[in-house]
């Protein structure tokens, strides 16, 4: 399974996170996030990475152009979605980056919200659900309804997201089984800065399961 640890700002703790079992790191490219980072701060992040951790750059609602610079400059290698782009949107993302896995995430607000997703089978590598929230894309601590997620069996692989903490995680694996699951605000002090003593619960609880 894959576990994606999000909103990394410091370089030192992305090759510690990588060193406890992360197989993805998350990089905020949305200024108006508190967890937001420039390419030269991605840059320091990834350099002393081994190729097979992924290296996916957020972004909300930015212009192909933008995520292209961001994508190709700073050395990401998956690109995930979290504003409102359009399955015509990510299949133009698909062109312009076509080596690039491309997630998109969706903040499920119901039941039928969560059929939006078949509108992204054909032109995404990967889905990601997190809990909704009026004014935060993401990062925020609120829990999904996993009992509306029982059900959820979509044709491309998908992480679990949304208020996952190392004392949730075995419920929520329990309940449901994703591909991979993301947290953010679940191993943090504080916005962008990690627990480490959190993040290696966080394994030692996976590794029981």
């Amino acid at each position: 399974m894959r576990v994606k640890i999000c909103g990394i700002i410091q370089p030192q703790q992305s090759l510690a996170i990588a060193a406890l079992g992360a197989t993805a790191l998350g990089f905020i490219c949305v200024p108006t996030s508190p967890r937001y980072v420039t390419i030269e701060q991605i840059q320091a992040a990834i350099a002393p990475l081994s190729d097979k951790i992924d290296k996916i750059g957020v972004f909300a609602n930015s212009d192909i152009t933008e995520i292209s610079h961001i994508v190709t400059t700073s050395g990401l290698t998956a690109i995930q979605l979290h504003g409102d782009e359009s399955p015509e949107f990510c299949t133009q993302l698909r062109q312009a980056l076509p080596q690039v896995e491309i997630i998109k995430a969706l903040r499920v607000r119901s039941l039928e919200h969560l059929q939006t997703t078949n509108n992204y089978i054909d032109v995404v590598d990967t889905l990601l659900l997190d809990a909704y929230h009026p004014q935060q894309l993401g990062g925020t601590g609120k829990t999904l309804d996993w009992q509306m997620l029982q059900e959820f069996k979509p044709r491309l692989p998908w992480f679990l997201a949304g208020g996952l903490t190392p004392d949730n995680i075995i419920d929520a694996l329990s309940k449901l089984h994703p591909n991979g699951i993301d947290l953010s605000s679940g191993v943090e002090n504080s916005p962008g800065d990690k627990n480490l003593d959190k993040v290696a619960l966080l394994f030692q609880r996976l590794n029981t399961f």
